[in-house]
């Protein structure tokens, strides 16, 4: 009994922290700038210097609470954040997923690449990432797009 409150109780402050951090990470300066600094990653593996991975992982850490919450979910960054982290609540199997998969085995190419010091690879490569990763924010903007749809229509129908 202890342990499914326990449980319970953890699964809530997941909760609220997840929302709490897409309320600020969909604010559009928060998403635009985390993809744009994308190629950062690949920094440590070209180097070889692992303190560099700790100023960029700080940097990803902190990007998705610097800023405050969006004036409006119109942009389309705000509607793909947004849709992400319902994606993410419902554990969605679909395209999304696939295609979020694919960014990842690139952007771990490109490591791969700027590890063995091979510039056109790597560039090539995390660009690819990020442009499948802005079709993986069509897909969730999308899917947050049709939450929105059905709450509209419940409240039309109530």
């Amino acid at each position: 009994m202890r342990l499914r409150r326990t449980t319970a109780n953890v699964r809530g402050v997941v909760s609220q922290v997840r929302r709490a951090v897409f309320a600020r990470h969909s604010h559009p300066l928060s998403a635009w700038s985390r993809l744009a600094t994308m190629p950062l990653v690949l920094v440590p593996f070209w180097t070889r210097t692992w303190s560099h991975a700790v100023f960029i992982a700080v940097w990803f850490l902190v990007n998705p609470v610097m800023f405050g919450r969006p004036r409006s979910t119109r942009s389309f960054a705000s509607r793909a954040m947004f849709g992400e982290e319902i994606w993410m609540t419902e554990k969605r199997r679909d395209a999304a997923l696939a295609i979020d998969a694919l960014a990842s085995g690139l952007t771990v190419g490109a490591a791969v690449a700027a590890w063995k010091r091979r510039p056109v690879v790597a560039a090539v490569s995390i660009s690819l990432s990020m442009a499948v990763i802005l079709e993986y924010w069509r897909r969730v903007a999308d899917i947050y797009d049709d939450s929105r749809m059905e709450k509209d229509e419940a409240n039309i129908s109530a």
